[in-house]
């Protein structure tokens, strides 16, 4: 059975676009990365998480993978507080107990805390596909809509189920 990772933030949640919203309100420059962090670690991510819809039925879509048992599911997010780290595994263990969540220092790749190497990833960031590929996993990028870019794409994450015998 392979192991198969899959990001949180703009996979299972679309809690970026929300937190981006807010930022635009309140002022902050994206490409500021000093007042990014600042604010992604005094964000209520209680709040966030529960008020943020699952993308394309994300959470059953990660039920259907689970149910298939051609993998080891895991969540590996990013977090930049102690505070997400909790919120985002109280979330994650309420929906899907059976799935272990893997928090990722932003500060670290997440290639540094798990061993991609013949490993899958599903991230909705390109960077995160190309790094993990780099080290000889297999990176899947997610897409709400296909964009035809420079590594498989899903919109869904029970496609991974077809991708693999």
């Amino acid at each position: 059975m392979k192991n198969l990772y899959i990001d949180f933030d703009g996979v299972i949640l679309d809690t970026m676009s929300r937190t981006y919203e807010e930022m635009k309100k309140i002022g902050i420059d994206k490409n500021d990365q000093e007042k990014v962090m600042e604010f992604f670690r005094k964000v209520n991510w209680q709040e966030l998480i529960n008020n943020t819809k699952p993308i394309n039925d994300s959470i059953n879509e990660i039920k259907k993978v689970c149910d298939s048992k051609k993998f080891n599911v895991y969540i590996l997010t990013h977090i930049l507080s102690t505070n997400e780290m909790i919120e985002k595994i109280k979330y994650l263990h309420k929906m899907l107990p059976q799935v272990t969540v893997v928090s990722v220092p932003k500060e670290l790749s997440k290639t540094e805390v798990v061993n991609p190497c013949a490993s899958i990833l599903i991230d909705d960031f390109s960077g995160n596909v190309k790094e993990w590929q780099k080290k000889l996993g297999i990176g899947i990028k997610f897409v709400k809509e296909y964009e035809n870019g420079d590594y498989p794409e899903i919109t869904h994450i029970s496609e991974v189920i077809n991708m693999f015998n």
